[in-house]
C-alpha cells in the first residue's frame, strides 16, 4: 500500500492553481488556470480536486505532481453555473463546429446542429457525418440529412458528479434559452 502523501502547506481548498497537462510539461506553458475545489483524504494517497477555469468537472491530481504549481491567491471556491444556458465550442461536449455551427452528437448517435437556419444546418451535418462517421457515399450522406427536423430544445447545465455535464430537452419557441436546433435521429 502506497504511503500517505503528506499536503504542503499550499494545498488549501480555494487556492488558485496553473496547471499543465503530462504530455505538455516540456513545454511548461502553465496557461491553464483552476482552482483546488477539494482535497480526497480517503484515497491511500492524498488528492486534491482540482477544476480548470471553463471545465465543469475536477481533475484528481497528486498535490506533488510536477505539473502544478500553487498559485498566491486563496479564496471561495466558485460556484458552477446551474440551469438552461446558450452552448458555445467553449463548454464541455460541444467540440466539433463547422462554419460556425456546432454539432453535438449523443451516446445514441442522434446529432443535434446548432442552428435555426436549416442551410447551414444541412452544410454542417454532410461534413460530420463524412469527417466524424466517414461516410463516403454521397447519396447515404444526401439521405441522411434529409432527415433533419427543426426542434426547440433548451440545454440545462447539471450538478458537477451528475453522469453528464449538460442536458438537452425539448422546449417551446419563447422558453427561457429555448433554442431552435437541427434534429437528426439515429443513422
Amino acid at each position: 500500500m502506497p504511503e500517505t502523501l503528506s499536503l504542503p502547506a499550499e494545498a488549501v481548498v480555494g487556492r488558485r492553481v496553473a496547471f499543465t497537462y503530462h504530455r505538455d510539461l516540456q513545454k511548461v506553458s502553465r496557461d491553464q488556470r483552476g482552482v483546488i475545489t477539494g482535497i480526497d483524504t480517503e484515497q491511500p494517497r492524498n488528492v486534491l480536486k482540482v477544476r480548470l477555469d471553463g471545465s465543469r468537472s475536477n481533475l484528481r491530481v497528486q498535490p506533488d505532481y510536477e505539473g502544478l504549481w500553487y498559485l498566491d491567491e486563496v479564496g471561495p471556491v466558485p460556484e458552477l453555473p446551474m440551469g438552461r444556458f446558450i452552448p458555445s465550442t467553449k463548454d464541455v461536449g460541444f467540440d466539433y463546429e463547422y462554419d460556425g455551427v456546432i454539432v453535438v452528437q449523443f451516446e445514441e448517435d442522434d446529432l443535434a446542429v446548432l442552428t435555426a437556419d436549416r442551410e447551414k444546418a444541412v452544410a454542417a451535418a454532410a461534413t460530420y457525418l463524412r469527417e466524424v462517421f466517414g461516410l463516403e457515399d454521397e447519396s447515404e450522406v444526401r439521405d441522411e440529412v434529409a432527415s433533419l427536423k427543426a426542434r426547440w430544445v433548451a440545454f440545462e447545465w447539471e450538478p458537477e458528479d451528475a453522469e453528464c455535464a449538460w442536458f438537452m430537452h425539448s422546449a417551446n419557441e419563447g422558453d427561457e434559452a429555448a433554442i431552435q436546433v437541427h434534429y437528426l435521429p439515429v443513422l
